[in-house]
């Protein structure tokens, strides 16, 4: 049998049930349709989730999620920026590097709000993007990366553990204004955490430092972004002309 035909009134209660369902499920809304907003808000919060299923207690964002996302993002051409809100305590070091790596490659501008806060691996995906602000508030904890489960105690572990180490560092210094000698001596600074290693950044440092841009929030990120947007437009319409 064919399936009833959807009537035109009840197209806006399937579309509420569908941007529900995606909230519930992804923790983010749907990509704009046509006539809503030019700007995709994308959420990156709690732990970001790699190859292992964390507990399902955890609050995560599951890396499988993202990069889907960001690529019909990129290819949908009613969205002209992205702005993604972080708060995250950190996570797989590979599947935070995947996301960071793809948010630095979009062609369309980019503006990361860290709110709270966007610790451990979460500091890449914080300078990934175009422009990148903090609240106040918030902070950034910079320490040496992790190995969780088994390890084996074979020289070969700590080179690649070195190795990754020195991935996040070309990554960070790389997509911002801090120095490799200030990164490293904030990552290895002892004393500021308690029976680790590592420093906490509040916001006014982060962008002391050259980590972030500036210090600020929502509407300090959807101004810039909108500026951004003009500016990429301009370029593109320079570029159609010259072409």
């Amino acid at each position: 049998m064919e399936e009833p035909a959807v009537l035109p009134e009840q197209q806006p209660e399937n579309q509420t049930k569908a941007a529900l369902d995606a909230i519930q499920q992804l923790g983010q809304m749907n990509v704009p349709a046509t006539n809503e907003s030019n700007i995709f808000c994308m959420t990156i919060v709690g732990q970001i989730e790699g190859h292992m299923v964390l507990p399902p207690q955890n609050k995560t964002t599951k890396y499988e999620h993202i990069i889907p996302t960001l690529v019909a993002t990129e290819q949908n051409k009613n969205i002209d920026g992205i702005l993604i809100i972080l708060n995250t305590v950190g996570g797989d070091v590979e599947a935070g590097l995947a996301i960071a790596e793809m948010i630095a490659s979009l062609t369309k501008p980019t503006v990361t709000v860290v709110v709270g806060g966007g610790h451990s691996i979460g500091v890449p995906i914080a300078v990934s993007s175009t422009y990148s602000i903090i609240a106040e508030s918030a902070t950034m904890t910079i320490h040496p990366i992790r190995l969780n489960g088994l390890v084996i105690g074979v020289p070969q572990t700590f080179e690649y553990m070195e190795k990754m180490q020195e991935r996040v560092v070309r990554f960070v210094t790389s997509h911002s204004r801090i120095t490799e000698s200030q990164f490293k001596e904030l990552m290895f600074r002892t004393g500021e955490l308690n029976r680790d290693v590592g420093t906490p950044v509040g916001g006014i440092d982060a962008v002391k430092y050259g980590l972030m841009d500036e210090v600020g929030g929502i509407g300090q990120a959807l101004a810039k972004l909108n500026r951004l947007i003009d500016d990429w437009k301009s370029a593109k319409e320079v570029e159609g002309i010259k072409q």
